[in-house]
């Protein structure tokens, strides 16, 4: 082991990169350049003040790592190990939804850092092992069926090394399976994408904590997918002719049809969420009360066209599985999608949905904890039992030719139907934006068809107003 005090620290380099910002620390060690890269500058210079501490102290440095000789190695890491403590270090803070997106790429780049391939467990056995026990924190120490357990002993014993990454040809084979779908064939681009994202955070995570000196992928040509504007697909939204039959079919269907009516309408008239939806209490359903006539001593109807009201969201709740929640609970409890901790979102309720809810309220009155949507068993609704009702709903309304194709496929089609007819009626998409629960960037980007199609109407509008000119 060769020692050298011939050793020079240099300042640190601000790289600013199209999706992020880097900074590079550079030092030479008997005449041999070295560098580190950091995500933030703070960590850079924590680093350069560690080597010269170093130098001032007169300690000698070794010449095969370039660093001070006291410093010790750091501990070699297998995938395996990295990626659980990769996830255990991210758990916090992280949405239920996003940590079981991670656990998926990572079983899939876990598949191609196999050391050996005679004779592993089944492929279906070991992806349900990782994903379902493994790679979830809160998951991984709870009971599991002997031969999952099985498969986890084998993984952790036969990952590569975290260091074996800093191979530019082995980083290319995890890029290309985490960019292909289980059966080989090539992702969405946006999923890749998103899967070469995750795979570069966890491998900047290993560059933070030593195991690798430079993120590997940096080594990579990998040309990105191109992702196109995502725009919603007219063709698939149906319109109100077309909804009030799938409502109408729902409605038939037993035991759950009649309560899933008014859920079903809430969608649609409010572009509300479906995890939205389902966590709706009646206290925060503010509708207008019912006008009591002093003369007649009878309560009126009130006002069609005034009968207006708010609906208040305050907590959606999505299914995704209780290993990847903090509560342990099947759904994650947590703000408004693009809300901070504690934000609401007030959406009007039409008079039409205002009689709706007052019906169902009246017959099916209040579910546990003040829910206004509840299964027949009295739970908070569950995503299989609305699911189901609307594809039996399709089956039932369309043609073959209709259910092959994307139309309405989803309850999420509604809320799709609602926000298109609210911009074809002119109101204004800052509006629409802050009902729909949406960034105007976002609103303007996805449902950019709706709008312009609307452009010989605002022609004539804009024409209207200078009419004094």
């Amino acid at each position: 082991m060769e020692m050298t005090y011939d050793v020079k620290v240099w300042g640190i380099r601000k790289y600013r990169g199209t999706t992020k910002t880097s900074y590079n620390m550079r030092w030479m060690v008997a005449g041999m350049i070295r560098s580190k890269t950091f995500l933030t500058k703070a960590l850079a210079d924590a680093f350069r003040a560690e080597l010269m501490t170093a130098v001032h102290r007169g300690e000698a440095f070794r010449a095969d790592t370039g660093l001070p000789h006291t410093w010790k190695k750091q501990e070699d890491l297998s995938w395996y190990a990295f990626v659980c403590r990769y996830l255990d270090d991210h758990w916090q803070g992280t949405s239920a939804n996003h940590r079981k997106d991670r656990a998926r790429i990572l079983t899939d780049a876990t598949e191609a850092l196999w050391t050996k391939t005679q004779a592993p467990p089944d492929r279906d056995l070991l992806r349900r092992a990782l994903q379902g026990w493994a790679y979830s924190t809160a998951y991984r120490d709870a009971p599991c069926p002997e031969d999952v357990k099985a498969a986890i002993g084998w993984a952790e014993h036969n990952t590569v090394s975290v260091r074996k990454l800093s191979d530019p040809g082995l980083t290319r084979k995890v890029l290309v399976r985490i960019s292909q779908r289980k059966d080989g064939t090539p992702s969405a681009p946006r999923s890749a994408v998103k899967a070469r994202n995750v795979l570069s955070h966890a491998l900047d995570y290993a560059v933070e904590c030593g195991y690798l000196d430079t993120n590997p992928l940096s080594q990579v040509k990998w040309r990105t997918p191109k992702v196109g504007v995502q725009e919603v697909d007219l063709t698939a939204v149906p319109n109100p002719r077309q909804v009030r039959g799938f409502i109408d079919a729902i409605a038939e269907q037993r035991p759950s049809g009649p309560r899933l009516k008014a859920f079903f309408s809430t969608l649609y008239l409010t572009a509300l969420r479906p995890e939205e939806a389902v966590n709706v209490r009646w206290p925060d359903v503010h509708l207008p009360p019912w006008p009591w006539v002093v003369d007649a001593h009878e309560w009126r109807d009130p006002d069609p066209d005034g009968d207006w009201g708010e609906i208040v969201v305050r907590e959606v709740a999505p299914e995704v599985g209780k290993q990847w929640t903090d509560s342990g609970e099947h759904r994650d409890r947590r703000q408004p999608k693009g809300r901070a901790v504690g934000a609401s979102r007030v959406v009007p309720c039409p008079p039409k949905l205002t009689r709706i809810l007052r019906r169902h309220q009246k017959e099916f009155g209040e579910g546990p904890g003040g829910l206004v949507f509840f299964g027949v068993r009295g739970h908070q609704l569950d995503v299989g039992v609305y699911s189901r009702a609307w594809k039996r709903a399709r089956r039932q309304v369309l043609t073959e030719e209709q259910r092959a194709g994307s139309f309405a496929r989803t309850p999420y089609d509604l809320r799709r139907a609602c926000v298109s007819m609210w911009l074809d009626q002119g109101i204004v998409p800052a509006q629409v934006a802050r009902w729909a629960g949406h960034s105007q960037e976002v609103l303007l980007r996805v449902y950019a068809k709706c709008i312009s199609g609307s452009e010989e109407r605002d022609k004539r509008r804009m024409t209207a107003g200078f009419t004094d000119f």
